[in-house]
């Protein structure tokens, strides 16, 4: 049996919240997704000393509070946490969005695509390479 994946996803946006776990519905028994719909408070869960390791984080860049760009470079500049894979998925196309994410390590850039059935297609990809191919590091 694979290890259990735990996902940390960083959005505001309810709908897309609720698409997100449905797409990775067929995994559900591996799966334990975390929500957060801000950077403030993902930032104070990243930073709680009784935090629970997420494998896997997806990060919307346009957060309330606190935005996605912050919380990928708190992430990536953390040494306990610098290793966790970070999906940016987002709406913004903007290349600055996108040289900014890179230059900070995200793992990889994924916009959103505006119509349904090709963000359940998106979703689908992510589900396939980021849940039943990667292989994670063992969190202690």
């Amino acid at each position: 049996m694979k290890k259990k994946i735990n996902i940390l996803l960083i959005e505001d946006n309810e709908g897309d919240v609720e698409l997100i776990k449905e797409a990775f519905s067929s995994d559900a028994a591996r799966l334990e997704i975390s929500v957060i719909d801000n950077g403030e408070d993902a930032l104070l869960s990243l930073k709680s000393k009784d935090r629970v390791l997420p494998d896997l984080i997806l990060l919307d860049i346009n957060l309330p509070k606190v935005d996605g760009r912050e919380v990928l470079h708190f992430v990536k500049n953390d040494d306990g946490l610098k290793k966790i894979p970070v999906v940016m998925l987002t709406t913004s196309s903007l290349q600055k969005d996108i040289e900014y994410s890179y230059n900070n390590y995200a793992n990889c850039y994924i916009v959103k695509p505006g119509n349904l059935p090709d963000f359940i297609r998106t979703l689908k990809s992510i589900e396939r390479f980021w849940l039943n191919c990667v292989t994670y590091l063992q969190n202690s």
